[in-house]
């Protein structure tokens, strides 16, 4: 064997090979490590809710809150695990979507409790054609009509396509926001842990080189910053704002009761001048006749 040969085959074995290995190695170690972090981050995000179900249990009333935030984090919950169970290697995407259902369908539940009749009719029919039917056509059509080889990615690129959905469902909430001039109905913590939850899932993904994961949380990264930096623009005028516009609604109305008041006045005076003029415009002084001293007008 040429010595030079021999030279690059030995730095190869001995050198470059050990290096890949223990870079690989680093690589699952930092990618468990952020599944992990992902998995602690995203039970906080299943907890950030709490607060919105306990103002529903001291108003006893769903009244300004809907149900379909939860309906929605439970079937990607739902599609998350299924996409797991496809994967090898995917544990830590399997224990924390499990969570999800569970806590997802204890909100559920919760809500329906406090829900008005047709809220809650409207609740179990999105629950039923979303949970129910969406996940079992996916399930359906993935295992009848998708080969074992390409399953896991047609089931990859649902979730991601269903994940971007859910990653701009918040535009709704942000346009409200803008337009109320108040936080009320978009917690700070579920947007600060899902901002945390987008940047650990995404480390996942890509260092996974699993771009279904990594792609999404871009995303969900970008509106999570959004609606912090609107919170923390609103977040002083959150009661203010609601005053002031309760307080232009009683000024509105008092305004509108004074020009009807005066409108009445005016129609009153018309009303008391056309009465005069009815006295006055048919009365013809062709002739004045003295009677008693007094000089009065003929009508003609």
């Amino acid at each position: 064997m040429d010595p030079s040969t021999a030279i690059f085959t030995h730095l190869i074995t001995h050198l470059i090979l050990p290096l890949l290995i223990i870079n690989h190695l680093e690589m699952a170690n930092l990618a468990f490590v952020f599944g992990l972090l992902g998995n602690v981050v995203s039970f906080m995000v299943f907890l950030a809710p709490i607060p919105t179900f306990y103002q529903i249990y001291k108003k006893r009333s769903t009244a300004g809150f809907q149900s379909l935030p939860y309906i929605v984090g439970l079937f990607s919950a739902m599609l998350w695990m299924y996409y797991a169970f496809l994967k090898p290697d995917t544990t830590l995407l399997i224990t924390i979507n499990s969570v999800g259902c569970f806590i997802q369908s204890a909100y559920i539940s919760f809500y329906l409790v406090f829900a008005t009749k047709d809220t809650r009719i409207q609740t179990v029919k999105l629950l039923l054609s979303l949970n129910v039917v969406g996940f079992g056509l996916v399930l359906f059509l993935t295992q009848f009509f998708a080969t074992e080889a390409n399953r896991g990615s047609i089931v990859g690129w649902i979730c991601l396509v269903f994940s971007l959905c859910v990653f701009v469902a918040p535009l709704g909430v942000v346009r409200q926001v803008i337009r109320t001039k108040s936080v009320e109905y978009m917690p700070f913590l579920l947007s600060f842990f899902l901002t945390l939850s987008a940047v650990m899932w995404f480390f996942y993904g890509l260092l996974r080189k699993d771009y279904n994961i990594a792609i999404p949380n871009i995303l969900g990264f970008s509106f999570g910053v959004i609606q912090m930096v609107l919170y923390l623009i609103y977040k002083n005028t959150k009661k203010g704002g609601l005053q002031e516009k309760q307080l232009s609604e009683v000024l509105e109305i008092k305004i509108q009761d004074h020009k009807i008041s005066e409108l009445k006045e005016q129609i009153i005076d018309v009303v008391k001048l056309g009465g005069m003029a009815l006295e006055i415009i048919p009365l013809v002084a062709d002739e004045a006749i003295i009677l008693g001293g007094e000089k009065t007008c003929n009508l003609e």
